[in-house]
């Protein structure tokens, strides 16, 4: 075997060998700018819509799913390169953490449609109430007035 060709091919594995460290090191970077589970956990909000509010801005995914587009870019380029010699470890993980982005994007879709959707149902209970009140109060009238006919 030729020197060029010796040397081409451990240029090749030189470049394999960063590719799949690039590509580790996006997953570990998106790993690390999921949210921290204690911040979706606990809250120190004085109320629901505190509570909804502080989980909404908890779920956060930040910058992870810049660093798995990352990740995914170089592992396509050398899967397509053909360039590792195992990359199973690295397929799995991609679809690890695909699944966990999805769980915490679908989980804040939720809570902002909650965040959303309690101040309007506090206002109907609080209008239900003033009509109950209402009513009750039109009652006592009615009663007031039948005692004073009598």
């Amino acid at each position: 075997m030729s020197q060029a060709s010796l040397d081409d091919d451990e240029l090749f594995g030189e470049a394999a060998s960063e590719m799949r460290s690039d590509v580790e090191s996006s997953l570990a970077d998106a790993w690390d700018a999921l949210p921290d589970p204690d911040d979706i956990w606990e809250t120190d909000a004085e109320n629901v819509l505190g509570v909804l509010n502080g989980l909404k801005s908890a779920l956060d995914v930040g910058d992870a799913e810049d660093h798995l587009r990352d990740a995914k870019k170089w592992y396509t380029m050398g899967e397509r390169a053909d360039a590792f010699e195992d990359a199973d470890d690295l397929e799995e993980e991609i679809a690890d953490l695909e699944e966990a982005l999805e769980n915490i994007t679908d989980a804040g879709e939720q809570v902002g449609e909650l965040t959303a959707t309690i101040p309007a149902l506090r206002g109907t209970l609080e209008d239900a109430g003033s009509e109950e009140a209402d009513d009750e109060d039109e009652d006592e009238d009615e009663a007031e007035a039948e005692e004073d006919d009598e």
